[in-house]
């Protein structure tokens, strides 16, 4: 359960979180990879840069009759002439020290380490390049290798260094640049990316767009050209819409023709008891009533439990209420009628003919019993969070009468059941109003309202967009 909460709930978020996790660790590997080559590549051409030097080195010396090292070399690059710059070169007569020995300015009172040849053995053209450090500790990359020079097997040791600095400075502003370079580019290509997600995935939000339209009531279908790869998608939900209004239409249609046959028998049994004897005309009137009024009851939540799940079904409650308010108003002129409205007033998942059931069956008892007032106070109330509920819409229904007793208000909700028989009436409105608003999941509260009178509050079901 907390996996699935911890999913984006939003597919273009999923499909965008999994490119950018993709592109970071795509252009982290290609940095690196890069940087890499990059290195190898410098690093083989300060070796191939070393040994060119260290070939004009040994061209540029010699050994003069005396013996001696003699020559100036000309290497073409001023760090061979700024002391400590890490640029050396060094000749060296193999076994007689400082005195067979020619140096860089820019080598001064330093001295190189030298590795021994067990450690960085010479290749097959008698070289060997290895790392090594200066007696300051400056970290150079050494080039060397040993020649015989002169007629009596002198052996001169030939070596020229670079500093490593220069080449790890080279390294980094490069890492720099690719950094950047990846950087800007990572970030296109995700923009990109997202521009080309949200605009493959513009279908599925059309689609999202006309099913809050067939929820509002907007339309019936489905419309417009969709992808290939959604169409059969398209296709299956216009067929489900279609199969669900034909249900409908056919729930309704059964529940005409058997409120069509049974009403002409009622009317018969109704029209024979008249000519019966007082006792068996009032004893089979009132059991045709009885079957008249249960059959009415059944089919109407016949009729509401086939509708109540389309998402077809919608009313407008902003319209509905006005408008019964003024038949209200016109049947009692005297009497003062009130709407009060707490924010946009939402659509009723209803028939329209049960919302005006319900609501005319409660402004008619308010305006029977107030005496100068009747107010109408509609609040949207959202669904609990965390909750398996949905919105609801408040509708409270008060007036300034006699109002009713506490331990009356629970008697007055059952069918048929009159606490005052000196208004007219049934007294099965406030129990089709408990009906009808419970087949839609809703429910209908009694109480006292602040001006004295009944204050009756029912609960009916949103239309969720």
């Amino acid at each position: 359960m907390e996996a699935d909460i911890r999913k984006p709930r939003s597919l273009a978020a999923r499909v965008l979180t999994i490119a950018t996790v993709w592109a970071v660790i795509a252009l982290f590997v290609i940095g690196i990879l890069i940087l890499t080559l990059y290195r190898n590549g410098a690093e083989r051409g300060f070796s191939d840069l070393l040994r060119a030097q260290l070939y004009n080195v040994i061209n540029s010396i010699s050994l003069n009759a005396a013996g001696r090292l003699d020559g100036t070399p000309q290497l073409g690059d001023l760090r061979f002439s700024q002391p400590g710059s890490g640029w050396y070169w060094i000749v060296d007569i193999v076994g007689q020290g400082q005195a067979g020995r020619l140096d860089s300015v820019s080598l001064g009172d330093r001295t190189i380490s030298v590795v021994s040849a067990d450690t960085v053995p010479f290749n097959d053209r008698f070289e060997r390049v290895y790392p090594s450090e200066d007696s300051t500790g400056e970290q150079v990359l050494v080039a060397e290798t040993e020649v015989l020079l002169g007629d009596n097997g002198e052996i001169a040791r030939f070596r020229v260094t670079g500093s490593m600095d220069d080449l790890n400075a080279d390294v980094g502003a490069f890492s720099r640049q690719l950094i950047l370079f990846l950087v800007v580019f990572g970030v296109g290509s995700l923009l990109v990316n997202a521009i080309a997600i949200l605009f493959g995935l513009r279908p599925l939000d059309r689609i999202r767009r006309s099913l809050e339209e067939i929820r509002a009531g907007k339309t019936e279908a489905l419309e417009g050209n969709f992808p290939r790869e959604i169409a059969p998608l398209t296709g299956e939900v216009n067929a489900l819409i279609d199969n669900n209004r034909r249900i409908i239409e056919r729930a309704r249609m059964q529940v005409g023709n058997l409120a069509h046959s049974l009403k002409t028998p009622i009317a018969v049994l109704l029209n024979e008891s008249r000519s019966m004897a007082p006792d068996q005309a009032r004893l089979v009137n009132e059991q045709a009533t009885a079957m008249q009024n249960q059959v009415q009851h059944y089919l109407d939540r016949a009729r509401i439990a086939a509708q109540q799940n389309s998402v077809l079904v919608r009313t407008d409650t902003a319209k509905v209420l006005p408008r019964l308010l003024r038949v209200m108003e016109r049947l009692n002129p005297d009497m003062q009628f009130e709407l009060v409205v707490s924010g946009d007033v939402p659509m009723l998942a209803m028939e329209q003919h049960d919302v005006e059931e319900i609501m005319g069956n409660l402004l008619e008892n308010a305006g029977k019993w107030a005496s100068n007032k009747v107010r109408v106070v509609v609040t949207p109330e959202p669904a609990a969070s965390g909750a398996d509920t949905r919105p609801m819409l408040v509708i409270s229904v008060e007036d300034d009468g006699p109002g009713m007793p506490d331990d009356q208000l629970s008697e007055a909700m059952k069918r048929g059941r009159r606490l005052d028989e000196s208004k007219p009436g049934t007294g099965l409105g406030l129990s089709i109003i408990k009906e009808i608003s419970e087949e839609y999941k809703g429910s209908i509260t009694l109480g006292r309202s602040e001006f004295g009178g009944l204050k009756a509050t029912v609960s009916l079901p949103v239309a969720v967009r």
